[in-house]
């Protein structure tokens, strides 16, 4: 059977559309269904490459049993919470408050005023391990809302009652102290044995290590950048990155960086890169370079459209088994390589007759102490045997929010490299979301199959004009600069709250739900909020605008009141207070031949706020009538220069 998912364009609600349950998309149509057979509504929230997600599916969603008490007692919705943020962030907060956890697939169950009763994630289809199976749960449920219902809606509107409550509790009201409480936080949860942070499962969270850097950089604390080295590093060597085909698996199971949570997100990629890219600039050390870049290569390679733009993950599973694709075994590489190069290969990544995962190896550096010890050649020839046992889903949509993040990143290597294939690729993926993920002011969520999604969300825009940034500091064209001020100008306007502060997640042109959300904390990704501090800032450094400063104080303000009661979950807010607090160094370049400037920015540090002026003032005056340099480090300036 077809259900009413079938014209979708979403990968995940396409994984759907032949399951005997009667699954509608998030629409009117669904709840109106619901009101007039006076049924209460089953939200299933979840997205492609989900394991957990995919096991839920197959046990309960295409079993004729479970979907007949669905299908009678019930209206189903599934939700992409890639492409419905929106959504996504208001029932996590419920499965959170009901649940004191969250995660995916998540499961509500709500009035068909869209108001939560009952809230968890992944259950099985029958009772084990002491967890209540789906189908009693549905029983139980349909039970109470024949018999009990004034109880479910009681519970529905403490709910909304509680989360409707905004208020903060915070005994930090120094902006400095929020940084130096945040760092002593990192510092107390740091491995220092394996590096990252807290227990496993361990998150790779990139803007914390950003945030580490930033404030080695503003300090000179050695311990911080070796904290962010040993973290690189190890993640590197373990089995979270992809020794055979490049880029980061999602997480880490385990406290050593070994057994990876297999699917692979562009957005963590690009974060990864951005810290790579700062960590090479701070220590010069090659292996930080080639990491970015076989990150890079991979993206490139197995995610990027041919128009420009970059998908959004490939998935855990191969027929059906976490991580298959990625397993070895010594034998097989000794077949396809031979007894002696085989074993060398064996060797070198740690594949072995007892493995490290379910008794196959996952290819890691941990007890090799060489670096770039098996040739090129060798590696294609390995990564092209692995594309032939098996095959990755991909989940080809293209994010506006995501795609922003993998420009930064493009931007960011091509000035550490000098290689014109990452600016062209970050260009080239700006051209794809203004051809076809924007309208006019408006951006959009996403991008399949010649179909946009909705109307975009607060991190479409924070993360667009942090890639805008970065192109304008990639290429030093002013029309970047000006395109960045005009779409911050449309998220003030659409998302920002005068009254209270802040930026709620969907605007006034978004469709309106039950909550509106300010999403502050930085999850696997960096808050709207915290981007958006980090674009105000940067916006004002760059053009001394008066407006922006004052909405750049605003936003500070606002953060530093919600990232009080725990000031480590705020990093990139936590690196945009520290330059505002103390301004990176800055170059005033005053522009007598265009030509002067081509690659100009692979000279400049990262982060250094550089001004282009295409003529000169009383304040900044041509030195012997060519191109000239003003260069502020910390706080004294140098002589004005014609040389860089």
């Amino acid at each position: 059977m077809q259900n009413h998912l079938k014209d979708q364009t979403s990968p995940y609600l396409l994984q759907h559309a032949h399951n005997p349950v009667n699954w509608y998309p998030w629409c009117d149509e669904a709840f109106e269904h619901a009101r007039q057979e006076d049924k209460p509504v089953f939200l299933s929230i979840g997205y492609s490459t989900c394991h957990w997600c995919h096991v839920m599916a197959h046990e309960s969603f295409e079993d004729t049993e479970i979907a007949e008490l669905l299908n009678q007692h019930f209206i189903s919705i599934k939700v992409d919470k890639e492409e419905r943020p929106d959504i996504d962030s208001i029932y996590m907060s419920v499965c959170q408050a009901f649940t004191g956890s969250g995660g995916w697939p998540t499961t509500i169950f709500m009035t068909p005023a869209q108001k939560p009763f009952f809230a968890g994630t992944y259950f099985p289809k029958n009772a084990r391990y002491g967890q209540m199976g789906f189908r009693d749960l549905l029983l139980a449920i349909s039970e109470a809302w024949n018999t009990d219902r004034e109880d479910l809606l009681s519970a529905a509107e403490e709910m909304i009652s509680y989360l409707s409550k905004k208020e903060r509790a915070t005994n930090i009201t120094s902006r400095e102290k929020l940084i130096t409480t945040a760092y002593s936080l990192y510092k107390r949860s740091f491995d220092e044995e394996y590096g990252g942070f807290g227990q496993a499962p361990k998150f790779p969270a990139p803007h914390n290590l950003l945030f580490l850097m930033r404030h080695y950089e503003k300090t000179k604390d050695e311990t911080a950048m070796k904290k962010v080295e040993k973290t690189l590093q190890q993640m590197y060597r373990g089995g979270m990155f992809d020794h055979i085909g490049g880029g980061f698996s999602r997480y880490s199971t385990d406290p050593y960086f070994l057994v990876p949570h297999f699917e692979k997100m562009l957005y963590d990629n690009a974060l990864l890169i951005l810290a790579y890219c700062k960590a090479y600039q701070l220590t010069g050390s090659q292996v930080y370079r080639r990491v970015a870049e076989k990150t890079a290569a991979y993206i490139l390679r197995e995610m990027t459209d041919s128009e420009g733009g970059f998908y959004c993950a490939q998935d855990a599973d191969s027929e059906g088994v976490e991580g298959k694709y990625y397993l070895f075994e010594p034998e097989e590489i000794i077949k396809l390589l031979g007894e002696e190069a085989g074993k060398e290969f064996n060797q070198y990544f740690d594949i072995t007759e007892r493995g490290n995962f379910e008794g196959m190896s996952i290819p890691n550096l941990f007890k090799t102490h060489q670096e770039c010890g098996i040739a090129d050649d060798t590696l294609q020839r390995i990564y092209n045997y692995r594309k032939s046992r098996y095959q990755l889903h991909l989940d080809d949509k293209i994010l506006t929010s995501w795609n922003a993040l993998m420009i930064a990143a493009m931007c960011h290597l091509y000035r550490i490299t000098e290689k014109e294939a990452y600016l062209d690729a970050a260009v080239k993926a700006q051209n794809f979301i203004e051809s076809k993920l924007c309208e006019g002011d408006i951006l959009y969520v996403s991008y399949r199959e010649g179909k946009r999604g909705g109307r975009g969300f607060l991190d479409d825009y924070a993360n667009e004009i942090f890639a805008l940034l970065a192109l304008y500091e990639a290429t030093l064209e002013m029309s970047y600069l000006e395109k960045a001020q005009y779409v911050c100008q449309k998220a003030l306007a659409d998302f920002y709250d005068d009254e209270q502060g802040g930026f709620y997640l969907y605007g006034s042109e978004n469709e309106q739900l039950i909550l509106q959300p300010k999403e502050t904390y930085d999850g696997a990704v960096p808050s709207g909020n915290s981007m958006m501090a980090y674009n105000l800032v940067r916006l004002y450094l760059l053009t001394d605008q008066a407006w922006l400063k004052e909405k750049a104080e605003q936003q500070l303000s606002f953060m530093s009141r919600e990232a009080g009661h725990y000031p480590p979950g705020f990093a990139m807010f936590l690196v945009a207070l520290w330059d505002y607090i103390d301004s990176p160094d800055k170059t005033t370049v005053v522009s007598k031949d265009r030509a002067e400037l081509t690659n100009l920015a692979c000279r400049i540090p990262l982060d250094t706020v550089v001004r282009v002026m295409e003529s000169p003032t009383k304040d900044y005056p041509l030195l012997n009538d060519r191109t000239t340099y003003y260069v502020c480090t910390g706080r004294s300036c140098q002589p004005p220069t014609n040389e860089y």
